[in-house]
């Protein structure tokens, strides 16, 4: 029988939840193992790096590149597709899903950030009497993030909790995406803004 009361069902429910708690806190551990393991690898091993991603990752293309060094908060709530290529210093905060679709090319430090605060104070820290002992001070929440087919972000873009980036957009570097984009547009700014059309 499933635990739906576990702090990771209530964070993949997008529920406040308690990130010290010792399971996710476990996870965490483990993904970070992983991901160290993954970076001393040689570049040339392809059959180990491949084996090491789909230990940490939910789902993982068997062609899928991904160069170190690389952040994950989890793993296992990420999903990348064939052909799909993450550049270094990219940062996967999975409290929430991670969908990544086929031949997506993520640039050089490129965000997904599924986690969030309340933005005031006051909702966001719990207070002393409230807190039970070893867990989080702070009120988390997450949404999932989907990044479709065929999709380029420039180096830098961060990507907001809730985010869908439609297939084959492209987002300029250095862009902050706080709402989703449709397909076939290039999208540039803080907050990311549609600029045109893509053919």
């Amino acid at each position: 029988m499933t635990d739906t009361h576990s702090e990771r069902d209530r964070m993949l429910r997008g529920e406040p939840y308690d990130s010290r708690d010792p399971a996710l806190l476990a996870l965490a551990h483990r993904a970070r193992a992983l991901v160290a393991s993954y970076a001393a690898l040689p570049s040339t091993d392809a059959a180990g790096r491949h084996a090491i991603l789909t230990a940490l990752l939910g789902a993982v293309a068997p062609d899928v590149w991904i160069e170190p060094p690389f952040f994950v908060d989890y793993g296992a709530h990420i999903e990348i597709g064939a052909g799909t290529f993450l550049n270094t210093g990219c940062i996967l905060l999975d409290s929430a899903a991670i969908r990544i679709g086929r031949d997506v090319l993520l640039a050089p430090g490129v965000q997904l950030l599924t986690a969030t605060h309340p933005l005031a104070a006051s909702e966001r820290i719990r207070p002393p009497a409230a807190r039970a002992a070893g867990a989080a001070p702070y009120v988390t929440r997450a949404a999932p993030i989907t990044i479709e087919d065929g999709c380029w972000l420039g180096a830098g873009v961060l990507v907001m909790p809730g985010v869908t980036i439609g297939a084959r957009t492209t987002v300029a570097a250095g862009s902050v995406v706080t709402a989703s984009l449709p397909a076939d547009v290039l999208a540039v700014g803080t907050p990311a803004r549609v600029v045109r059309a893509l053919g």
